[in-house]
């Protein structure tokens, strides 16, 4: 019946099962674990009115331009730019860290000299990883790369991965540094942007397609059997001779054969504050003093003429069997391990990874996007 099965309804999925259908006209069923398509990007407008990130902010942005125009073909948009502050020493700063905030929290013939010398080493506009400044031998530029990793970097990277910074992958902390400019923006990129109408209204735009079938609430192992000593698939007791896609974990997928791989996983505790904002941005880092990480407010992501505000509390959290995997931990035994299932996964012929769990990288959305299609064109 079916040419090829996706598993999982999420970002990966979503791209890769839209181009079979509507570019090959190809039969494509997609089999979801959750209740509701899009991952988690999902959104819902809960009771007081108000657009809600069920998984936490999921704020667009890219510096592809094929990829905003994909996306383009599924929703209008809202042009955002996401702006973060921190509480640090009482005082709420920009994040990532650049002049302003360091005006905001050093004296200013300091603040001044700091700033000189960061224009000198690395120009006007540039972004350098904090561990890479921490390095630096100059005295003006050690003293505010200490500054910034005791009391911004430290204890939110231990927060949020359980690790010190130093042991995990430097394309993990790479994620948040400093700017050198005024630049209060979290993201830089030319495409700033969510959907007008929100991600989940995109996603069923992207499903909308009479080649694509779709079940929720179930388990891919309900129905497909991975035979490992034979490389084959079997779908219903039989053999699936099309291509299985698969954007979930990949240990899962093959029972673990290697061990559970690691990940990180959180929690969201969701209020509702009686007055018209909570907070002055979208969302506020607490590094130090708290057991959550942040607080975001979504009227400032979408505008909503509520007299209430919904807000997340986001508490980082090891990840069980039954919780969800959000991001893969980059210890240098899980990838050797990642390298064991990728290189059983290569004995098919008819398996296809992608996805931030499939192959076990750190994709923002729009590399998501960018290499499901990727995959798409060069593969399928």
């Amino acid at each position: 019946m079916f040419d090829y099965i996706v598993v999982g309804a999420g970002l990966s999925g979503c791209v890769i099962a839209e181009r079979i259908a509507s570019v090959l006209g190809k039969k494509v069923l997609i089999i979801e674990k959750r209740n509701h398509i899009g991952g988690n990007c999902y959104d819902y407008i809960d009771e007081n009115g108000i657009v809600v990130h069920k998984y936490g902010p999921h704020l667009f942005h890219t510096d592809y331009e094929e990829v905003f125009e994909y996306l383009s073909n599924f929703t209008d948009w809202r042009l955002y730019e996401h702006r973060v502050l921190a509480s640090i020493n009482g005082c709420k700063v920009p994040i990532p860290f650049n002049f302003n905030s360091i005006y905001m929290l050093f004296p200013e013939n300091l603040a001044n000299n700091m700033i000189n010398t960061l224009i000198e080493y690395f120009g006007y506009g540039s972004k350098i990883p904090i561990l890479e400044l921490k390095k630096l031998n100059n005295e003006n530029l050690k003293l505010l790369a200490d500054f910034i990793y005791k009391n911004v970097f430290y204890n939110y990277t231990r927060k949020q991965w359980g690790f010190d910074p130093e042991k995990i992958d430097p394309s993990v902390t790479a994620r948040v540094p400093v700017y050198t400019s005024h630049d209060n923006r979290y993201f830089t990129d030319k495409y700033q942007a969510v959907p007008e109408k929100g991600y989940s209204i995109m996603f069923n735009n992207m499903l909308n397609n009479v080649n694509i079938k779709i079940l929720l609430n179930t388990d891919f192992r309900e129905l497909i059997n991975i035979d490992i000593d034979n490389q084959k698939i079997y779908f219903l007791g039989n053999i699936f001779n099309g291509k299985l896609i698969f954007t979930g974990m990949i240990d899962e997928l093959f029972n673990y054969s290697f061990g559970i791989l690691p990940y990180r996983s959180l929690k969201f505790d969701f209020k509702t504050v009686d007055k018209d904002f909570f907070q002055e941005v979208a969302t506020i880092n607490y590094p130090n003093n708290y057991d959550f990480t942040r607080i975001t407010e979504f009227k400032h992501i979408h505008p909503s003429d509520s007299k209430k505000s919904t807000i997340v509390y986001e508490y980082p959290q090891d990840y069980d069997l039954g919780k969800v995997p959000y991001y893969p931990v980059f210890t240098d035994d899980a990838k050797n391990r990642y390298l064991d299932y990728l290189e059983l996964s290569e004995k098919f012929k008819n398996i296809i990874l992608i996805g931030r769990l499939a192959e076990y990288k750190y994709y923002d959305m729009d590399d998501a996007v960018k290499r499901a299609l990727e995959v798409f064109e060069s593969i399928i």
